[in-house]
């Protein structure tokens, strides 16, 4: 049998390509890097390739993109979303997704990030540092984490490791998730309605999965009702936040601040008007870009691809086992 050939796409800052566990890919494909965007002239170079290897959203695979892939049998998906990804339109045509979600080490680095947002704002760090910069020595009084109360939207895979970092700054931490009662957990994490957590929390840090339910979740009566003065943290999706009514409650200092690492449209447009206010802290949706990640995604890649090969990759992992169901060639499968 030929040795399939697999296409690492998006590694703009070449950290895929450096990873331990590429070795280990090369051994069982024929591996092309790209570290450069996918154009519209590149549909006569996707010929060919069986396997995709996909750095989380960057690339929007659609109808159009499959069918420049008559080859393509298995997109090995980082992370464990596929919102860039047109599943019917995969499976249609016998493609199957597996997902990176038993990635563990960005339920460290998003966590951080969080804090560190979190951290700037109270603290007042970055404009302290612009002044000193350019000469300044502001006599400026800052907060303190520690007392205040912490609200997590979504107390799951990563709000509950940003739980025990707010414990450790000797934060209180309330919870909401969809259906939450009144509940306490062995932690003693009590979860609350969401209006009664957005009334009660001086902080809100938001972890939760882009659906319709949670698609404008934090919209403009959302955003008043709560604790006048509090934080707004957002490192998960950011069409679940309104943005407009956002920055009208942040000009309104409605909210006394907001650090953002995602927004409804990315890149974020030049005209934003939360690119000029005084109370954010923006970053470009790098919570869960670290290095330790990135190795662990090839990782994962590896892994997947080894299962596949040797027609046992667990059906768990994968987005779409239906497509096995289209009658196609295929290099690999799932475990029966």
């Amino acid at each position: 049998m030929n040795r399939v050939r697999l296409l690492v796409m998006d590694d703009y800052e070449g950290e895929l390509g450096k990873a331990p566990a590429m070795d280990r890919l090369r051994k069982f494909a024929e591996v092309t890097i790209l570290n450069r965007p996918i154009e519209a002239g590149d549909c006569h170079f996707l010929k060919g390739f069986q396997i995709l290897l996909a750095l989380r959203e960057r690339t929007t695979m659609d109808s159009r993109f499959f069918d420049a892939c008559p080859d393509l049998e298995l997109v090995l998906q980082t992370g464990g979303h596929a919102y860039h990804l047109d599943q019917a339109a995969a499976t249609k045509r016998g493609i199957v997704i597996a997902l990176g979600r038993r990635v563990t080490r960005s339920k460290i680095a998003v966590p951080e990030l969080v804090f560190g947002l979190l951290l700037g704002l109270i603290r007042q760090i970055y404009p302290l540092t612009i002044d000193m910069m350019k000469g300044g020595w502001t006599e400026s009084i800052g907060g303190s984490l520690a007392g205040r109360t912490l609200g997590i939207l979504g107390y799951g895979r990563l709000g509950r490791p940003v739980a025990r970092l707010a414990e450790a700054f000797g934060m209180k931490v309330i919870a909401w998730d969809r259906g939450s009662s009144h509940s306490v957990d062995e932690f003693g994490v009590q979860r609350l309605p969401l209006d009664d957590l957005l009334a009660e929390a001086d902080v809100i840090s938001i972890h939760l999965r882009l659906s319709e339910e949670s698609r404008g979740l934090l919209n403009h009566e959302r955003l008043w009702k709560m604790k006048p003065g509090a934080v707004l943290i957002n490192t998960s999706r950011g069409a679940i936040v309104d943005e407009p009514a956002l920055v009208a409650a942040l000009q309104e200092n409605r909210l006394s601040g907001a650090g953002l690492d995602v927004f409804a449209v990315e890149p974020l447009p030049e005209s934003s008007p939360l690119r000029t206010l005084p109370n954010v802290l923006l970053t470009p949706h790098v919570g869960w870009k670290v290095k330790d990640v990135l190795h662990e995604f090839v990782e994962i890649a590896a892994d997947q691809l080894e299962q596949w090969l040797n027609r046992k990759l667990s059906s768990n992992e994968v987005l779409n086992p239906e497509a096995m169901v289209i009658n196609r060639d295929r290099n690999g499968g799932l475990n029966p």
